[in-house]
């Protein structure tokens, strides 16, 4: 299985399966910026339009076989199974080698063996999503990444929040003038960062699902990162570059990490207004230049340096 950094997701766009225009997505021909994408086959697919949606996948796959691949610069691609068995299923399909993994659903303790079964192909990585009741209690979340980790190790790139279905668990909706964060989410999203992010798993952001309001899109990518998110789900292309650009790194914090992590570095040393510590801050200095490596950096004036992709097998 290829290795796959989480900070190579960026904005992630979920779409239709049913979507004519999926192709040209996948190739990079529209939305070049885009970094990942996921065909859905589940919420996205009215249980009538299964049979028509799986044979727009397979004829999309079947035109990246036909094109020798994606370009190297077109975005990851993931497949959103409906079930288990719908895995199983695509997971046998020889075409399935364009695809660079699947989103589970409602991943929970009780089904995660059902997907181990399912998804014997060593090369798809996984992306379970959070999104269940259960997800509201910290006990059960302890217990679940230790199953994940023992079950599916370092398939997981990461663990994505859905954060509607959790707000539907309490028969709730997204307040359009506020942030997720003051909902109850404000809890969850700390919480799983918390409790599966000390586990070693990287956690992505829920949907901001309101389309004309940039503002509160700013500030609540803002809390994501500052939460330690590597990554949030876009609703509408208009999206992508302002997510993408939120996980630009400032020059200041880049500097700081690199003498946090050179060899020479003291036990203690201050760096501008901020005293470093190696021993306690080596984890966030590597994750910011490894954030720096794939969302570029902000120069000090407003403009972003050219972005330098990290090396990655495809």
């Amino acid at each position: 299985m290829k290795l796959i950094s989480p900070f190579a997701l960026g904005a992630t766009l979920y779409m239709p399966a049913t979507r004519s225009d999926i192709t040209d997505v996948v190739m990079g021909r529209k939305l070049p910026e885009l970094r990942s994408v996921v065909i859905c086959l589940e919420d996205a697919v009215a249980q009538s339009d299964i049979v028509d949606a799986m044979e727009c996948l397979r004829g999309v796959l079947r035109r990246i076989g036909q094109s020798n691949g994606q370009p190297v610069n077109g975005p990851l691609v993931f497949i959103r199974p409906r079930d288990a068995a719908m895995a199983a299923q695509l997971n046998d399909w020889p075409e399935i080698r364009w695809v660079d993994g699947f989103v589970v659903p409602k991943l929970t303790l009780a089904n995660l063996m059902d997907w181990q079964r399912a998804v014997t192909n060593p090369a798809l990585a996984l992306m379970p999503t959070l999104e269940t009741q259960e997800v509201y209690s910290p006990n059960a979340m302890v217990e679940l990444g230790d199953a994940m980790r023992r079950e599916l190790g370092d398939r997981i790139i990461a663990l994505r929040i859905g954060g509607n279905d959790l707000m539907g668990c309490l028969g709730l909706r997204r307040n359009p003038a506020t942030t997720l964060y003051q909902t109850p989410m404000g809890y969850v999203i700390p919480m799983l960062a918390g409790v599966l992010g000390a586990q070693g798993f990287a956690l992505t952001a829920p949907v901001f699902e309101q389309i004309s309001s940039p503002r509160l899109l700013h500030e609540e990518l803002a809390l994501d990162i500052a939460h330690g998110l590597v990554g949030k789900t876009a609703i509408h292309p208009s999206q992508i570059s302002v997510i993408q650009d939120a996980f630009r790194v400032s020059i200041e914090d880049l500097n700081c990490a690199k003498l946090i992590v050179h060899d020479a570095a003291p036990a203690v040393f201050r760096h501008g207004d901020t005293m470093c510590e190696p021993a306690t801050h080596y984890h966030w200095a590597t994750t910011i230049i490894e954030r720096a490596q794939w969302h570029g950096v902000k120069a000090e004036s407003g403009q972003v340096e050219q972005m330098r992709l990290a090396e990655v097998c495809r």
